[in-house]
């Protein structure tokens, strides 16, 4: 998560919640094409794999933002 995701207005977070997602699914794209035909370099398909899971974290920390658990707070 970027340092200024919580103050931002929930359209702001929204339309980057939109990017994340269109990011993770490229990445996903990607990296089933080069498991498809491995490649030269493994360590391009690690670094393409923990970029996807940090935005994976980045995408769950956005949603708990835009829609809190009611139960939190009971």
């Amino acid at each position: 998560m970027e340092a200024n995701d919580a103050s931002d207005a929930p359209e702001v977070l929204q339309a980057r919640l939109i990017d994340l997602r269109t990011e993770h699914r490229d990445l996903d794209d990607a990296i089933s094409r080069l498991t498809l035909a491995p490649p030269d370099d493994q360590l391009l398909l690690r670094r393409l794999k923990k970029r996807k899971l940090l935005i994976k974290d980045r995408i769950s920390a956005l949603e708990r933002m835009l829609d809190p658990d009611p139960d939190q707070y009971a």
